[in-house]
């Protein structure tokens, strides 16, 4: 089993990697970045530029591709909505050209972004019966992303699986201020620099191993044409998650400003899961309770100037 994984030096990806490996699958990696990898391992490839994607498949034949390249969150999306649209929408075009000719099952990462301000019970056919609204650009590109892979599968009859992760976090995510909550405020945290905390805001997390188990598990129940969510079942206020940071540091939360609501955000995400437990084994091995706590461990490593900024 040869697989391709586009993004594999990001986040999930690597931890996706990791998980495949685990299971003796023959993984390559591609990524706009150079990395320690060797180059029997992984591939320099910017997946908006055709070229790239091309010198990839005369190369190599894949039994799966996992693409999970792409441009992160809403305020990059508006700030380099340029590399958005030409990573997000142009480079999975490019995938599903080599699709056609070389056969490939896909497992594209969507996003939960895509429910934008629906604030019912977010199941997956939601999309197929509702007039959603995304909320901004990275939502947006990663809908019109799916429209390619349903519009593939009707023209060509691409095999083809859609996954939504919902606010996964864990060892790998290393801070920028695009990145998700946990990430911004045990980054904070560590070097006491003010963060602004939405009590009113709940949401699921789900940490990184739980999910890349579960997105493994598709290649042992491949069923063209599905979409899941990923997440855990519990939803937590952003406040909670902020106590449990605090009181994992030992600090105070004098560097916190609360809020009720951050603007143009939905304030509760409900996510229905059911169908990937169902299907995909999904399972939760690490509630928020456990996968904070070590998340801040291995943010300490990242970063172990720390020591000279956290409140003593």
């Amino acid at each position: 089993m040869k697989i391709l994984v586009t993004g594999g030096t990001g986040f999930i990806g690597t931890n996706l990697t990791e998980e495949l490996r685990s299971r003796d699958y023959n993984v390559i990696t591609a990524d706009i970045s150079h990395t320690e990898f060797t180059k029997r391992t992984h591939i320099r490839c910017d997946i908006g530029e055709y070229r790239h994607v091309k010198r990839i498949f005369d190369q190599h034949e894949f039994d799966y591709v996992f693409n999970l390249a792409a441009e992160y969150g809403r305020w990059n999306g508006e700030d380099y909505y340029d590399l958005l649209w030409r990573t997000n929408c142009v480079g999975l075009k490019n995938i599903l050209l080599m699709q056609q000719e070389h056969e490939f099952k896909l497992i594209h990462f969507s996003s939960a972004e895509v429910y934008g301000d629906y604030r019912d019970v977010m199941t997956e056919d939601i999309m197929d019966r509702l007039p959603i609204k995304q909320m901004n650009d990275y939502a947006i590109s990663k809908w019109a992303n799916e429209l390619q892979c349903l519009n593939a599968t009707e023209m060509f009859g691409s095999e083809i699986v859609r996954i939504r992760p919902v606010n996964c976090y864990g060892p790998h995510e290393e801070y920028s201020t695009y990145r998700g909550v946990i990430p911004i405020l045990v980054y904070h945290a560590l070097f006491n620099l003010s963060a602004i905390v939405y009590s009113g805001h709940k949401r699921i997390f789900d940490y990184v191993s739980d999910t890349v188990r579960t997105v493994a598990n598709t290649i042992d129940n491949f069923i063209p044409g599905e979409v899941y969510n990923i997440a855990a079942k519990k939803e937590v206020t952003i406040k909670y998650i902020s106590d449990l940071i605090i009181e994992n540091l030992g600090i105070d939360d004098s560097h916190i400003t609360y809020k009720e609501e951050e603007p143009f955000t939905t304030k509760i995400k409900t996510i229905d899961c059911s169908k990937a437990y169902n299907d995909l084994k999904h399972k939760i091995d690490v509630p928020v309770e456990e996968g904070i706590p070590k998340y801040i461990e291995w943010m300490k490593k990242r970063y172990p100037e720390y020591k000279n900024y956290i409140k003593k």
